[in-house]
């Protein structure tokens, strides 16, 4: 009763869920995501830095208290520690009473990374296992997600499955939740590239893009980006819309002679890479390029900013919250 609870609650949008029981075990399952991508297989692959700067936290030894992380994943090592790294370090640092654990939904990242650097990261199953062989008793899980999306809701549905695992369970939620959120990430966006806002460049942010409802959060970004008078920023997707075409479009309707590519994702990984900062002649880079453009790549994700990792430490804030109320 009370794992089907927990997923009626979370599945009609309640913030989390509190549970109270002892024991379960479910299947992981892939599926696309809002942050980052598959890695793409080449004959030589670039450089994506060392992956033994970056904390996997697999460890054992977890205690009664854990904060699970849990993110799609990157292959790009450097900005899996820059990013993902620092969020799972703000959350220690906001919450020391809780040992932070990591938890990837890509299992094809997870192989890839074990193949090539052999360093293992838990997937969600495996994260979920290692917290009930531990005796943890009150497990909250911080989800790194964009938004309420397709992700999300496997998330949801995974955890649901241990709800008898735990004396007390909690999910916080993702980033683009509540009004507060959109207004915060408008802030953080734009102060990291208020230096290139001169009146003559396009601040053209690339996000993911899924096929559920839940895509709306980019029009809804660009619509509070205008009204708050940055004219010049400009949010599109990979994989839906606002599509390459549609900024372009938008772009090319103003004065510009100069365009920013940004990531609108936690991580800076395949698709920014690739998709906005190839070399391609499909890529965004390629593209405003070919359109006349003079343009700069940023290579940085959104987990690499501080405010960023403040909305997410508090939703988790949240989390804990609820087991208290």
């Amino acid at each position: 009763m009370m794992g089907k609870k927990l997923l009626a609650l979370l599945l009609c949008g309640a913030l989390l869920v509190t549970v109270l029981a002892a024991c379960g075990a479910p299947e992981e399952k892939e599926v696309s995501a809002e942050q980052d991508s598959q890695p793409v297989e080449t004959e030589k692959e670039p450089d994506t830095g060392d992956a033994s700067l970056d904390n996997p936290r697999n460890q054992d030894g977890i205690g009664e208290k854990e904060l699970l992380v849990v993110s799609f994943g990157t292959s790009y090592n450097d900005s899996r520690r820059l990013t993902i790294g620092a969020i799972e370090n703000a959350m220690e640092e906001a919450f020391p009473e809780y040992a932070v654990r990591r938890g990837f939904t890509s299992q094809i990242i997870i192989d890839h990374v074990k193949s090539r650097d052999n360093v293992a990261i838990d997937n969600v199953k495996q994260a979920l296992d290692r917290a009930v062989e531990n005796g943890v008793k009150t497990l909250v899980i911080q989800p790194t997600h964009l938004m309420d999306g397709l992700e999300y809701h496997e998330l949801v549905d995974e955890v649901a499955q241990y709800s008898d695992a735990f004396e007390h369970l909690a999910i916080g939620k993702p980033l683009l939740t509540s009004e507060a959120d959109f207004q915060a990430v408008e802030q953080a966006i734009t102060e990291a590239t208020a230096e290139y806002d001169d009146g003559k460049t396009a601040i053209c942010f690339m996000g993911h893009g899924t096929e559920a409802a839940s895509n709306a959060v980019y029009e809804t970004l660009q619509d509070q980006l205008t009204q708050s008078g940055h004219e010049n920023y400009y949010i599109g997707t990979v994989e839906a819309e606002p599509s390459l075409d549609t900024v372009l479009s938008a772009v090319q309707k103003g004065t510009y002679e100069r365009v920013i590519l940004v990531p609108l994702m936690i991580v800076a990984g395949d698709h920014a890479n690739n998709d906005m900062a190839g070399e391609e002649a499909d890529s965004w880079k390629s593209t405003f390029e070919a359109a006349g453009y003079q343009v700069e790549c940023l290579l940085n994700g959104l987990g690499e900013l501080e405010s960023i990792q403040k909305i997410l430490v508090e939703h988790a804030q949240d989390a804990i919250d609820s087991l208290h109320s």
